[in-house]
């Protein structure tokens, strides 16, 4: 498998070379209490044990068989040499330092061997002394000829330049070790000096050797003048390089720019001229040939050579040995004297003292099984085990692998440190001629002392305030070897690997040619294909390709061996056990219903059961199959979509068709806990916590909320599923102003003591209720008054999902969204006789739309429940509303600044409570270092170990479907250059590209990629299907604030109502934090109370990533200077150095202009569509339209992008003054991104300004759709509904 090509064989295996497999069912405990009735077990369940039973044939054994007499005598030698720990739990800090200045010193030597620098220096001498002979031989007319001569000069001139480059790196690597292992010498001697003893005997001398700093420094210049020489030559080259590109595009440029300019003339010519078809459409063939126009070539810029010299002096500075500086030569030795124990601090006697007692044996397994073991032996001072022990293994088995384990003998057990494989000999290895092997190995274990040893797997400093700390792991060295053994006569007992006269039965025999028919056989076709017969090689095992090549066209053997056929076939008697044709089959609608069962289509993903024949299956089953797929064929080519929606529609659906694929067979690995559910058996623990809460105090008071039950799927039914709305109190309410609608709209006149009997409500500031649409479903709140309403009432409603199902793969589907709308009830006295007025009351009820707020339902449904105050979201522009208490000027007012909204505190949740789906826990494929993901994995369980509910991620997943660093996902990317503004302050061009984010599309990966773990996209991906998430929209801001020079960071957290987000936290130049929320476009402060970000997990850059620390998580109770490692905990630090990871987002985006026709187009498309809906909705009575005001409302909203709503309030009313003296006026604008038609319908639906009813009532509407790059749309509808006063 794992030689079929494009790695097609890999996917059978996982990442740890096993095969994937489901887990084991049985359970290592009873779950299920024993049963005590029964005295005697019943006859027919007793056990009954059996003889073990052995093949007579046993691949396993060398000989075929253990119980064949006159078996060979094969025998292994291990030999356990030495242990040596790197790292030992009991290590003092000493031990540490001197245990890295012993590693160091071993490079030092290994390098001084290899004396790289010296052979590339000696190279390179040898190369200048051949370039410059062969310049000397083109000087004196011996040379050849002048392109060879050309060549070879060019040739080594290159070689002598990556020399140099190969000599300089190792100079400068030769200097920083030297550099590394005086530092660490230092450290031991300050470390000694501090604590008053010493506890290792390493000492390093190191020699001066004096130089001639005369000769050094002629050499030294020598060397930059000639290096200045090589970088003025390359820069040269690259110039011509550059200007010779340069003249060949400008010719062709010229040559384009001169055919367009005779053309040009020709059509001057023919002007006015009756031209046949055939000469336009040659014409228009002409220019599709010529196709697009090249830009004109920019001259390159010639070489900068000044500072070159300093430049290239500054770096021989740092990479080589000044002149006269005299030549060091380390030299460690373990000459130091050890303080006695005596003499030593109490931790240190301590520790010593466990030193002493710790004694280590080893352990030789042969085929997992346990054959010898070593004697225990104590460390010494420098953690040296020296054991000599030979072990001779008389084995009869064929050795699959040998395993050393490293125990530490203690009280009571023996603790497992690490295990150890060794490689199984070859043949030739025996143990005359060994030699001992040195092999790594490491421990996870954690252990802790209260003494000076620093422990494994546990954090240390060498600092007294405990900065920069460590945490390293038991490791070590073992010295062993493994051969074959030599018997008394100096024979090897090797197992037979030749021919033999042992049976055919043999594994080897079975499966190596060689060994069943000798080298000669090879040759030999009809013996090698007589083998082939006799052994049933497989012939379509890829590992026996090269033999079925090799019989491939002989015919003869046995029973006349034929061509090897041409095809490939599992299994060879199919089409003889086909019961039916592939017609028959897709003819059959119960194998159609099994077939799009499995698929997983929409409409039978949950089918319970399939009946077992045809004619018992109606054929109305696949009508809404056969519906949408017509649907899906009609939305495909609709002609209203522009061509890069299109563009986008169609790679949308690739990724989702990719990722889906992708993820199919990972949702398909159930375990037992999937396929059985059954109760926990009760044990004490459960009891002991049942009969605490009885005695648990009841504050009636003060209610908590309990985790209740989830229920699966298969308990529900259609209809039993409803979403639960409680809806409090609000705050801060508009309230009307004098000349709006909301002003007395009684027809006639009457006295002030009748008016205030005829209508009780004209002194209400404002009449709020809550209307709550969800699915085109409405429930209400009643009415109530003032600005800051109580209702405290809870709406239902209920919840329908596709075919009834569910499942959370389904309800994962559901796209709906729950709309929270804010109404002012009017009572409008319509009484015409004011004789009329103590008898009659004749009112009309209107209800102007004050506000929304917007919950996608997978934002319900991921977070089971939500809680909180949410801000309602207004128009920037409402008319016949204010903000404030009482009175007001005339006409309107804006509704902008600061924290003027109105908020409602909602909690919302689904009645019962529905089974989330379970994130995906395999670990997917990734092209990122193992260390690194080793890394993340342990330092993220760490962070949640410890704060288990903070969003904090290390690895994300592509659209690909592989695992990849979050840091890389960052990088400065340029917004598009009509965002900028060279005018504006950098925080109003922040606000600009803030809204451009905002305006991209938003939908939640769980609605795009259903029962599928989060996706992150790159920036150009984000564009391209102008649609995503909170992490999209949060990375894409976050690289365009680092490209405007902003320090920024994309922040993972929780908030109301969106649950795990992400936003954009900066640094301003005056010291403030600032939180974006990418999706919306809007920024809080800090210390902001109505901040929607609740809690802070992590912060990410494009250098490290920050897990908060913190006790409090919310943001006005924290600090974010990350440079406090104890209140944020980098991911890279000083004991894990960020590698250099390279970003994964393009280096530029392409911005595309939007076409503006289609722009006009879908802008008349949409308001006309919007009428007709008005209309539709109304269908009991006449719907006029106010065409004057159309107009005016179409100048406001050309202005309403430019300025973002505000500030635009003198100039509302003076536009607006004309209509406002004859008509009272409700009415706002409404802006959202585009996707497409029904959503911008949904939301003036959702408004309910189509409800108003009158004789006298008329309507206004307006669009305005404001293009960006890349069809990004903004569009604006400006509402509003007018009656005419009396």
């Amino acid at each position: 498998l794992l030689k079929e090509p494009e790695d097609q064989g890999s996917k059978w295996f996982g990442e740890d070379g096993k095969i994937i497999a489901l887990p084991d069912p049985l359970k290592t405990e009873p779950t299920r209490p024993p049963n005590m009735l029964l005295d005697e077990p019943e006859p027919m369940l007793e056990t009954e044990y059996r003889k073990a039973w052995l093949k007579e044939f046993d691949g396993r054994y060398i000989d075929g068989s253990e119980q064949i007499p006159q078996h060979g005598r094969y025998q292994l030698d291990v030999d356990v040499n030495t242990l040596v720990f790197t790292h030992h739990s009991l290590f003092s800090r000493e031990h540490v330092l001197s245990a890295k200045l012993n590693q160091l010193y071993q490079q030092y030597l290994v390098r001084t061997h290899k004396n790289m620098a010296n052979f590339l220096t000696d190279k390179l001498k040898a190369l200048k002394a051949a370039a410059k002979h062969l310049e000397s031989q083109e000087g004196q007319g011996l040379n050849p000829p002048p392109t060879e001569q050309s060549g070879r000069l060019r040739e080594y001139k290159n070689e002598i330049r990556q020399t140099r480059k190969l000599r300089d790196a190792e100079q400068q690597a030769d200097r920083n070790l030297l550099k590394n292992i005086l530092k660490v010498w230092r450290d031991i001697k300050s470390l000694r000096q501090l604590q008053a003893f010493t506890n290792t005997a390493v000492k390093l001398v190191v020699r001066k050797e004096e130089t001639d700093k005369e000769n050094d420094r002629v050499v030294w210049e020598q060397e930059v003048v000639e290096e200045v020489q090589e970088e003025e030559e390359a820069m040269e080259e690259e110039y011509r390089r550059q200007m010779n590109r340069y003249e060949a595009l400008m010719a062709e440029w010229k040559k384009q720019h001169k055919a367009r300019k005779q053309k040009k003339k020709k059509k001057k010519k023919k002007e006015g001229s009756q031209e046949s078809l055939q000469d336009s459409l040659q014409e228009e063939s002409i220019d599709h040939e010529e196709g697009e126009l090249l830009p004109k070539p920019e001259e390159p810029q010639a070489p900068d050579r000044e500072g070159l010299q300093e430049k290239v002096r500054q770096k021989a500075l740092q990479i080589r040995r000044r002149p006269g500086e005299p030549i060091l030569t380390p030299e460690v030795t373990n000459t130091a004297t050890i303080t006695p124990k005596q003499q030593c601090p109490r931790g240190e006697q301590l520790r010593r003292q466990d030193v002493e007692r710790l004694q280590v044996f080893m352990k030789v397994l042969f085929n997992d099984k346990e054959v010898s073991r070593t004697r225990p032996r104590s460390l010494t001072s420098d953690f040296k085990v020296t054991f000599g022990e030979i072990f001779p293994i008389l084995i009869i088995q064929w050795p699959e692998s040998i395993k050393l384990q490293v125990f530490e003998r203690g009280t009571l057990s023996n603790t497992l440190l690490a295990e150890v494989y060794s490689g199984i000999p070859e043949a030739a290895v025996t143990s005359g001629n060994v030699e001992l092997e040195d092999l790594e190995f490491s421990s996870d274990q954690r252990v802790a002392f209260d003494h000076e040893a620093v422990g494994s797997g546990v954090m240390f400093s060498f600092e007294e305030d405990n900065s920069n700390p460590l945490c390293l792991l038991t490791t070590g060295i073992v010295s062993t070897s493994v051969s074959w053994g030599m018997g008394d006569d100096g024979t090897p007992l090797v197992p037979p690997v030749g021919p033999t006269t042992t049976t055919i039965h043999s594994p080897m025999l079975q499966a190596d040619p060689v060994a069943a028919i000798g080298a000669t056989g090879m040759v030999d076709m009809e013996k090698l294909a007589n083998w082939i017969e006799e052994s049933r090689l497989d012939p379509n095992d890829p590992s026996n390709a090269a033999l079925m090549q090799h019989v491939k066209n002989f015919t003869g053997g046995k029973n006349g061996i034929s061509r090897m056929p041409d095809y490939f076939r599992l299994e060879q008697l199919q089409e003889e056990f086909n019961f039916a044709t592939d017609a028959e089959l897709e003819k059959s609608k119960r194998f159609r219903l099994l077939k799009f069962r499995s698929r997983e289509v929409p409409e039978f993903r949950s089918y319970p059961m399939v009946p077992l024949r045809d004619r018992e299956i109606p054929d109305s089953i696949f009508k809404d199959y056969e519906k949408r797929q017509r649907e899906k064929e009609e939305k495909d080519v609709r002609d209203d979509m522009d061509a890069h929606r299109k563009r986008v529609a169609r790679f949308q659906s690739k990724v989702k068709e990719h990722v889906l694929n992708r993820y199919r067979m990972a949702r398909h690995q159930f375990s037992l806990n999937d396929m059985v559910v059954e109760d926990q058996v009760p044990d004490i623990g459960t009891l002991t916590v049942t009969l605490l809460k009885i005695t648990e105090p009841r504050r009636p008071l003060r209610p908590v909320r309990k985790e209740r039950k989830k229920v699966t799927a298969q308990a529900l039914s259609p209809g039993d599923v409803k979403i639960l709305v409680n809806i409090q109190r609000a705050f801060n309410m508009q309230i009307r102003t004098g000349g709006g609608a909301g002003s007395d709209g009684g027809g006639g006149t009457s006295s002030g003591a009748d008016s205030a009997a005829g209508d009780a409500h004209s002194a209400v500031l404002v009449r709020p209720f809550v209307e709550v649409t969800f699915q085109r479903t409405n429930q209400k709140t009643s009415t109530a008054e003032g600005i800051n309403p109580s209702w405290n009432e809870e709406l239902q409603l209920p919840l329908r999902v596709p075919n009834n199902d569910y499942s959370p793969g389904n309800l994962q589907t559901v796209d709906d969204t729950l709309f929270i709308n804010v109404f002012d009830e009017l009572v409008i006295d319509i009484l015409e006789d004011d004789r009329q007025r103590g008898t009659d009351i004749h009112r009309r009820i209107e209800r102007h739309w004050l506000g929304s707020i917007r919950i996608p339902f997978s934002t319900i449904y991921f977070q089971s429940q939500i809680d909180g105050t949410f801000r309602v979201e207004a128009p920037p522009v409402l008319l016949g509303y204010k903000r404030g208490g009482g009175g007001g000027s005339e006409g309107l007012d804006l509704q902008m600044g600061g924290n003027e909204h109105t908020y409602l505190p909602l909690f919302i949740t689904i009645e019962p409570p529905l089974t989330p789906l379970e994130p995906l826990k395999e670990k997917f494929e990734s092209q990122e270092d193992e260390k690194l993901l080793f890394q993340a994995e342990k330092w993220q369980a760490e962070i949640e170990k410890r704060f288990p509910k903070r969003n904090i991620s290390t690895t994300v997943t592509d659209i690909n479907g592989k695992s990849v660093f979050v840091t890389r996902f960052i990088q400065s990317l340029r917004p598009p250059d009509e965002l900028i503004d060279s005018n504006a302050d950098s925080k109003q061009n922040a606000e600009r590209v803030a809204r451009f984010v905002s305006l991209i599309p938003f939908i939640s990966d769980s609605t795009l990629f259903a029962g599928i773990c989060d996706i992150w996209s790159t920036c150009d991906q984000f564009l391209q299907m102008l649609s995503g998430d909170e992490e999209e929209h949060a990375v894409l801001l976050c690289n365009y604030f680092l490209h405007m020079g902003k320090k920024a960071w994309v922040l993972l957290g929780s908030a109301v109502p969106e649950g795990p987000t992400a936003y954009v936290l900066t640094h301003e130049s005056n010291g403030d934090y600032l939180l974006w929320n990418p999706s919306s476009g809007e920024f809080f402060t800090q210390h902001n109370p109505f901040c929607p970000m609740q809690s802070v997990g992590c912060l990410i850059n494009q250098d490290n990533i920050w897990a908060n620390m913190q006790e409090y998580d919310g943001p006005m109770r924290m600090s974010f200077d990350t440079s406090k490692e104890a209140q944020w905990k980098p991911f890279f630090s000083r004991s894990y150095p960020n590698p250099g990871l390279s970003s994964i987002q393009p280096d530029q985006l392409v911005y595309l202009p939007t076409d503006k026709d289609y722009v006009a187009e879908l802008q008349d498309r949409i308001e006309r569509k919007l009428r007709d809906k008005v209309m539709e909705w109304r269908p009991h009575s006449i719907t006029r339209w106010n065409r004057y005001c159309t107009q005016i409302f179409r100048r406001l909203l050309s202005r309403l992008e430019q300025s973002r709503g505000r500030g635009m309030a003198d100039e509302h009313r003076a536009e607006l003054e004309p209509v406002l003296a004859s008509y009272k006026m409700s009415g706002f604008p409404m802006q959202m991104p585009y996707t497409e038609d029904n959503p911008v319908v949904e939301a003036v639906f959702s408004t309910g300004v189509h409800q108003l009813q009158g004789k006298d009532v008329e309507f206004a509407l307006a669009v305005h759709i404001h293009p960006y790059p890349n069809s990004v749309l903004s569009v604006w509808v400006y509402v509003a509904s007018l009656v005419r006063k009396r």
